[in-house]
C-alpha cells in the first residue's frame, strides 16, 4: 500500500554526484572554496577500476565527485556532452526494490535496475530512474526486508579519507532547479506529479521572470512534506536569448541548472566564501535604497547586503535572503544559490527581474545574449 503522498517513499536527497573533467581538482576546489570536508573516496586503491570518486559534506549537504578513468565509460561521453555537472541526484528511501518498481510501474524509465553495494562493512541496496536530460535519481535504501545494513561512512566501495575543510556554515540542499527545453516544463513537472508523488508547489509565468530581452517560465514541484524541492525552468519567447537557452546550447541537453544551499547566517557564509575566491552576481547598488519600502523592516544590516551583494525577498510568511554564483565551470552552464530562509517558503520572486538584468550583463559578456 502507497502513501498517495510519497508513493516511493522518499526519505532526503541523500547526495548529489557530479560527473566532472579532473575529480581530484574538484574536491579541492569544494574543499577550498565552498568549506565542504572530504569523507571519503574510491579509485584505483580502493579496488575500483572504473572510477575515481570523492565525497565531501558539509552538515547535511553530500556531493560526489566522480571521474572516469577510461574513455569507454559512460562517464566520458557525459562530460564531453555536457561539461562537468550533475548526473545523479540521489535519494534515501525505504525500500530501493520497491521505490524502483512502483516508479517504473509509474511511467518513469528505468536507468540502473535494483542490486547489492556490498564491502566489508555491510550492504546497500540501489537503483535508478531516469530523468530529463542524462540526469538520474538513485533509490538508496540502508534497511529493508531483506536486511541490508551498512556501517562503514558512506556507502560501499568507498574508504574513509577525511580532511577537513573550513565549515562556511552550508546545512543542506534546500533545492535543485532543472533547466528544460520550450514546451517540455509541463512534461515534466506531469512526470514528477506522476511518477513520485510531487505537487506544484509554485508557479512563475513569463509576466514575473522577465527583462527587455528575455524571459522564462518555471514551475516548482515538491514531494508532499515540502522537504525535496525541484522548480522547472522553460525558456520563453523574448527579443534575445534567454539564459535558459544559453545554458541548454552549451549543456547540448536538458540538466539541473543551479543546486540551491542553505544556511544559516547568509552574511558570515557570504563573507567566508568570497574571502575563498567564490565570485557572485551582483546588482545596482540602487536595489539596495528599495528594500525598506519594498521589504519592510530585517534584522540585517542593509550595508552589509550592499557590501556582500546579497538579495532579498519576502512573502506572506517571512523573508528570505539569497545570492547567486557565477558559473562555477568554464561553459556557462551550472551555478549555486546561497540562500538563508526567516519564515519565507518562496524562491525570491521579487528579485528575478534585478538578478536576470545581471546575468544578462554576464551573457552579454560571453557574447550570448
Amino acid at each position: 500500500m502507497t502513501d498517495q503522498k510519497n508513493p516511493l517513499g522518499l526519505k532526503k536527497i541523500h547526495h548529489v554526484e557530479f560527473y566532472v573533467g579532473n575529480a581530484k581538482q574538484a574536491e579541492f576546489y569544494y574543499r577550498k572554496a565552498f568549506g565542504f570536508s572530504r569523507l571519503a573516496y574510491s579509485g584505483l586503491e580502493t579496488g575500483n577500476r572504473e572510477t575515481a570518486s570523492y565525497v565531501v559534506r558539509q552538515s547535511r549537504a553530500a556531493f560526489v565527485l566522480t571521474t572516469p578513468l577510461s574513455g569507454e565509460h559512460a562517464g566520458s561521453e557525459h562530460i564531453r556532452q555536457h561539461g562537468d555537472g550533475v548526473y545523479d541526484i540521489a535519494f534515501q528511501v525505504e525500500d530501493a526494490d520497491f521505490a524502483f518498481a512502483e516508479a517504473v510501474r509509474r511511467g518513469a524509465q528505468s536507468a540502473i535496475e535494483p542490486y547489492d553495494m556490498t564491502d566489508e562493512n555491510g550492504s546497500v541496496r540501489r537503483a535508478a530512474i531516469r530523468t530529463y536530460g542524462d540526469t538520474i535519481h538513485s533509490f538508496i535504501s540502508y534497511n529493508n526486508n531483506n536486511g541490508h545494513n551498512y556501517s562503514g561512512v558512506f556507502l560501499p566501495g568507498f574508504t574513509e579519507q577525511q580532511i577537513a575543510g573550513e565549515d562556511v556554515g552550508i546545512v543542506l540542499v534546500d533545492h535543485m532547479v532543472g533547466n528544460v527545453e520550450l514546451g517540455k516544463m509541463e512534461t515534466w513537472c506531469n512526470y514528477y506529479r506522476d511518477v513520485m508523488g510531487f505537487e506544484r508547489y509554485i508557479t512563475f509565468d513569463d509576466e514575473d521572470i522577465s527583462t527587455e530581452y528575455s524571459a522564462l517560465m518555471s514551475i516548482v514541484m515538491s514531494d508532499g512534506g515540502h522537504n525535496i524541492k525541484f522548480p522547472i525552468n522553460e525558456p520563453a519567447e523574448g527579443k534575445r536569448k534567454s539564459q535558459i537557452q544559453e545554458y541548454l546550447d552549451y549543456y547540448k541537453t536538458p540538466g539541473v541548472q543551479h543546486v540551491a544551499l542553505l544556511c544559516k547566517d547568509i552574511i558570515s557564509t557570504v563573507g567566508k566564501l568570497q574571502a575563498n575566491g567564490v565570485d557572485f552576481l551582483r546588482v545596482p547598488d540602487s536595489y539596495y535604497a528599495e528594500i525598506p519600502a519594498r521589504i519592510g523592516e530585517i534584522d540585517e544590516n542593509i550595508e552589509d547586503l550592499k557590501r556582500l551583494g546579497i538579495l532579498v525577498d519576502r512573502d506572506e510568511e517571512g523573508y528570505l535572503l539569497q545570492i547567486f554564483s557565477k558559473n562555477t565551470q568554464d561553459r556557462p552552464t551550472v551555478f549555486f544559490e546561497i540562500l538563508q530562509r526567516k519564515g519565507c517558503k518562496g524562491f525570491g520572486k521579487g528579485n528575478f527581474k534585478a538578478l536576470f538584468v545581471s546575468i544578462e550583463e554576464e551573457q552579454a559578456k560571453r557574447g550570448n545574449l
